[in-house]
């Protein structure tokens, strides 16, 4: 076998169409697009019409609601927050928010940051941050440690 007789196997590459490339192309003159109306012509863009009739994305009702100044937390797991202590990233007696984001667990605080309960506490651990859940809070806490959350100081004034 030489260079010059190297060849895909049949079928396995097809050829592209040519439209517009005369008449013996199979695709010449009108290039397939039929005889005049708006689909014959560049520019369309008719998906979801229904012919006058009301397209159905119109026809159904509304469902949701989006609140424009809702919060949004960036979410830890306290299991992770126990990964970086172990790693020697965190200072078990003091975790804020600034620290979680200077050691690389959290990207950015957005409108602050919520520790969740998933994962496990080994030691006891002292996290001051936005918001923490019930679980969360519980197991920091049965572990001897402290989870302060802004949430809970606003509600004790």
């Amino acid at each position: 076998m030489k260079l010059n007789e190297l060849r895909d196997n049949e079928g396995a590459t097809k050829r592209k169409k040519r439209i517009g490339r005369g008449p013996g192309s199979g695709y010449g003159k009108m290039g397939g697009r039929g005889i005049k109306g708006q689909k014959s012509r560049s520019g369309v863009a008719i998906n979801g019409y229904e012919g006058g009739q009301m397209p159905l994305y119109q026809r159904l009702p509304k469902r949701g609601f989006n609140k424009p100044n809702r919060k949004s937390y960036a979410v830890v797991n306290l299991g992770l927050i126990q990964k970086f202590v172990d790693a020697g990233k965190l200072d078990a007696g003091a975790i804020t928010e600034d620290a979680l984001v200077a050691s690389g667990l959290v990207r950015r605080k957005l409108d602050g940051v919520r520790v969740l309960a998933k994962g496990e506490v080994t030691g006891a651990l002292t996290i001051d941050v936005t918001g923490a859940s019930k679980a969360a809070v519980a197991a920091v806490e049965g572990k001897g440690g402290a989870l302060k959350t802004k949430a809970a100081a606003a509600a004790a004034e």
